[in-house]
């Protein structure tokens, strides 16, 4: 499996919402973009600037319930 390189946000936020994930209305703080689904309890949170860096990434895919190889191909 290829590893995780740092990402543009904008294409992050199009593959989590090909998975389900919506953004919550505007609240309070403008560092992260947060993310809800209907069908999965919790948030994923996404960080407002350029780029995700990989640990970042990671951890995003964890939170929404992803797999690598799953946000790969929502990636695309």
């Amino acid at each position: 499996m290829p590893k995780l390189k740092p990402l543009p946000t904008k294409r992050v936020l199009k593959a989590l919402a090909r998975a389900g994930w919506d953004l919550r209305p505007y609240k309070k703080g403008k560092g992260h973009y947060v993310l809800v689904n209907r069908d999965q309890p919790g948030i994923v949170t996404v960080p407002r600037h350029g780029t995700v860096r990989k640990g970042t990434l990671a951890q995003i895919i964890k939170s929404a319930g992803l797999t690598q190889n799953q946000f790969r191909r929502l990636y695309r």
